[in-house]
């Protein structure tokens, strides 16, 4: 029988972080830039008001030191009030989507609107109570199927 890797197995911890300010969440958009996930990993709970999505982060602050990785990783959004999208084909369990950033747009009274910006003009919008985002590595990294780390030509 085999067993699913574990972060013990590996000589690097886990990634947990929470962003509850603009700054914050600059530093999570840069760790999951390049960030892969099938639509049918996406779930808003409308009662908990969280939305999360389970994603393939590319392990960008490992760039250099080894092969390219990527680590299974849940990107939560707390106080989701309402969720849109633009550009995706949510109804395609198959489809495949490429996360670029996060992009923070305040409102009134500490509420506001996080942005996922998709590749191939996609998009996702959460409108949220209050800005609480969290990352959290939940599997052991990987060594990317590409072997090669993601590229943005000019």
């Amino acid at each position: 029988m085999t067993e699913d890797a574990r972060f013990e197995d590996a000589d690097e911890a886990p990634i947990a972080l929470r962003a509850l300010d603009e700054g914050d969440l600059k530093v999570l958009a840069a760790l999951v830039q390049d960030a892969v996930f099938p639509v049918s990993e996406m779930t808003w709970d409308r009662r908990r008001r969280r939305f999360a999505i389970l994603l393939n982060r590319f392990r960008w602050e490992e760039v250099g030191r080894r092969p390219p990785e990527r680590v299974q990783s849940v990107l939560v959004i707390e106080d989701a009030m309402k969720v849109a999208s633009q550009g995706i084909a949510r109804d395609d369990p198959d489809l495949v989507l490429s996360l670029l950033t996060l992009i923070w747009t305040p409102a009134e009274e500490g509420a506001g609107r996080i942005e996922l910006i998709l590749a191939g003009d996609g998009a996702l919008a959460v409108d949220v109570e209050a800005l609480e985002v969290t990352l959290k590595d939940v599997t052991a990294p990987y060594v990317a199927a590409s072997g090669k780390s993601p590229d943005h030509p000019d």
